[in-house]
């Protein structure tokens, strides 16, 4: 099984969905908490459905499921907590919601690209998310875009 991963932001719309051509990706599942901002751009969900279907024919699912409670993300964000205690904290939450039971590995059947903001993978819970899943599933190989 294959996961991709892809933030969206320092890309342009043509690199952003020109990534996700190159790649054949099928299936974008968003796991922002908050998915509907302005600052967001072309990656709002209400446009960004629209933008998969029409310029990658691909389907655009919200995973709120995999997301950071506002909590999480805002001791991390707004008060400038360390980047290990946000890992250790939605390990924890990954964990207490226990995604690799409530997640159906069917969803990656076609190709998949976990989706969040961060331009990289390094600092961004979509890794964390496929990390954790490659480790409960295994045999998950992780592609970040």
């Amino acid at each position: 099984m294959e996961i991709y991963t892809i933030g969206f932001t320092k890309k342009t719309a043509e690199q952003f969905f020109g990534i996700l051509r190159a790649a054949g990706i099928a299936r974008v599942l968003d796991i922002r908490l908050n998915n509907s901002s302005q600052l967001a751009g072309f990656a709002k969900q209400v446009d960004l459905r629209f933008f998969l279907r029409e310029l990658c024919n691909a389907e655009y699912i919200h995973e709120p499921l995999l997301a950071p409670t506002q909590e999480i993300l805002d001791a991390y964000k707004k008060q400038k907590g360390a980047w290990s205690d946000y890992e250790i904290s939605f390990r924890a939450l990954m964990i207490e919601r226990r995604i690799e039971e409530m997640i159906d590995r069917q969803i990656f059947a076609k190709p998949t690209a976990l989706l969040c903001s961060e331009p990289t993978a390094e600092r961004c819970h979509r890794r964390l998310v496929a990390e954790y899943l490659q480790e409960r599933w295994g045999g998950v190989t992780i592609h970040h875009l």
